[in-house]
């Protein structure tokens, strides 16, 4: 449903895009990840035919958005961070409105609307004023907007931001029924545990290029190589961490507060551990607490990326 070949976007000698390559087939549920400035945005424009790369190719529904700009805008919903709603509108009004831009007519649009409307859950503020909403309300007027024509497609970008804790449950809530719905989505976020939970696959992308692209379980599964597992213990941990450093499982090793945390050798075993806390126990330490870090998509991103922006 999304390809994009060798895609590219340079800015003089800036690459906003360098080379971008993704493969999404219909069903997928792929998080956007990185940082500010990252590059984030300007692959969904050129998805949405919005924005022409400097070179490389993209394919939306098996079209090419140099030569079927107009039919992958029928077939696409896409949703910017940021967009406005007419003040003299009712909700429902906002809603036929753009149904009738998308050439919906008759019955229909009232059917259609309303529909969209009980998915988002607004079916209780069809007749208020838009700009009445909250911000997020106004993001789940902004998602039924883009679904009235049922696109096959959705870029929906960074549709949580600046959302409530309540509303971001109930915006990953409508994403995962968007997504049993069968559609191929490309959701941008920087609220990163949550996109764990329903995206079947991610994208960390820094300075415009793609550093992974994979289902999340691979992306754990390239995380837990770097696992770190932290230790307190009943004594001098100074004296515990000189034990602990000499295993040849171990990479390194600080002490912070207290706690050893301990650095696992990349890709040496690292779920086998077991004999760490028996090394401390037969030398006479007592053990409080010994736990691995959590491992979710923030960890992900903060151990796969640097914050760099391009």
């Amino acid at each position: 449903m999304i390809r994009t070949e060798d895609l590219t976007k340079q800015y003089g000698k800036l690459f906003a895009v360098k080379n971008l390559k993704i493969d999404l087939v219909e069903g997928d549920l792929f998080g956007f990840i990185g940082p500010n400035g990252a590059g984030k945005t300007t692959t969904m424009k050129i998805l949405a035919t919005l924005l022409q790369p400097t070179w490389g190719e993209a394919y939306v529904c098996d079209m090419s958005i140099y030569t079927k700009a107009p039919e992958i805008r029928r077939r696409i919903g896409y949703m910017p961070d940021f967009f406005g709603v007419y003040d003299d509108m009712k909700v429902i009004e906002y809603l036929e409105f753009f149904a009738a831009a998308y050439r919906i007519s008759g019955n229909k649009r009232r059917k259609v609307c309303e529909e969209m409307l009980e998915l988002v859950d607004l079916s209780y503020k069809r007749d208020a004023m838009a700009t009445s909403l909250s911000r997020g309300m106004t993001q789940r007027l902004g998602l039924a907007r883009v679904l009235l024509h049922d696109p096959q497609v959705l870029l929906l970008d960074e549709p949580a931001s600046g959302l409530d804790p309540r509303a971001r449950i109930e915006m990953r809530e409508l994403l995962k029924r968007l997504g049993e719905r069968g559609k191929t989505i490309m959701v941008s976020s920087h609220i990163l545990p949550e996109l764990a939970d329903v995206c079947n696959k991610v994208g960390i992308i820094e300075k415009g290029e793609l550093l992974v692209n994979a289902d999340v379980v691979e992306v754990m599964r390239q995380v837990r190589d770097h696992l770190v597992i932290n230790v307190e213990v009943n004594g001098k941990p100074e004296d515990a961490a000189k034990l602990l450093e000499k295993h040849n499982a171990v990479s390194s090793i600080e002490i912070k507060n207290s706690v050893i945390r301990v650095s696992l050798v990349k890709g040496k075993n690292v779920d086998d551990y077991s004999d760490l806390p028996t090394i401390l126990i037969q030398n006479g330490f007592k053990i409080k607490s010994f736990k691995e870090d959590e491992i979710n998509l923030e960890t992900a991103f903060m151990t796969l990326t640097k914050g760099a922006t391009a």
